[in-house]
């Protein structure tokens, strides 16, 4: 298959797997589109991998792969995603050592990493998400990379803390945690959950708790956005929409707590439209 026919297969799986990031990508023109599709759809197999099927030895063989696969000079032909890949990297900046911090993140996942203060979350916040921040930014372009850098790092843990707050329960029957252990001492909360899927610490803890962690996460967002006026204005509103959709999100999970540890919060396709077209709007100005 031809490089354009290997950028459409990376485009269609961000369309039908990653749809937050969807609608802030369709806002970049073609160009810029079908390489971050590229990094989005290598990101999302990582991903794939990490909370994948089969034992926690064959994933990790597999992430072990994909990291050989990766670096090779050239990709396998029928490789659509690195093919499409090892093109973007050839036209823009992309920080290749930033995928390998992304596979030491879903590494950490497989073995099942504790964590217990919030640096030890931030390091993996920064493998997983930040990574992928770092990588957008080589698509986009910047004066100053050196001090956009730690603003698309910043912008992407903003991000992994939605997630973390969106899936908690999910993780939880999944057999993860990755709320900080001294917040949750703090508040006097475990996790534990009973025979039904429910957790058992009070409401009233887990309300506080969850609240705690939405601020320190628009705290990053605060310090994330600041990416966005030293960006073009396409890649600022790429970068605006995937941040309001998933500060929406965000909002969500702070305003009830407790019904997004029963049901995964999500926002229906209108709202992430509406947020798109905003930061589109909001970029031109």
């Amino acid at each position: 298959m031809t490089v354009s026919g290997a950028y459409r297969h990376c485009e269609q799986i961000v369309r039908t797997q990653a749809r937050n990031f969807s609608y802030g990508i369709r806002l970049l023109p073609a160009p810029k589109r079908r390489a971050l599709s590229a990094v989005y759809a290598f990101a999302r197999r990582i991903d794939d991998i990490g909370d994948g099927d089969g034992t926690a030895a064959r994933r990790l063989a597999r992430l072990s792969d994909a990291r050989a696969a990766l670096h090779r000079a050239h990709p396998e032909p029928g490789d659509l995603v690195l093919v499409a890949l090892n093109d973007a990297t050839r036209r823009y900046s992309i920080p290749r050592p930033a995928f390998d911090e992304l596979i030491d993140g879903c590494t950490a996942d497989v073995r099942g990493t504790a964590y217990k203060n919030f640096d030890d979350l931030l390091f993996y916040c920064r493998c997983v998400a930040g990574s992928v921040g770092r990588l957008s930014l080589g698509v986009f372009g910047a004066e100053d990379t050196g001090a956009a850098a730690p603003l698309a790092d910043a912008l992407g843990v903003a991000l992994q803390l939605t997630n973390i707050l969106r899936d908690v329960r999910e993780d939880r029957l999944a057999g993860r945690i990755y709320l900080p252990a001294e917040d949750l001492e703090r508040f006097g909360c475990t996790l534990d959950i009973d025979s039904s899927g429910t957790f058992t610490d009070p409401p009233g803890r887990l309300t506080e708790l969850m609240r705690f962690e939405a601020d320190r996460a628009r705290g990053w967002y605060g310090e994330g956005v600041r990416l966005l006026p030293v960006l073009d204005r396409r890649s600022a509103a790429c970068t605006a929409a995937m941040a309001g959709i998933y500060r929406c999100l965000l909002d969500r999970v702070a305003t009830d707590p407790i019904g997004a540890l029963i049901a995964r919060s999500s926002l229906p396709p209108w709202e992430k439209a509406m947020v798109a077209a905003r930061a589109l709007v909001g970029a031109g100005r």
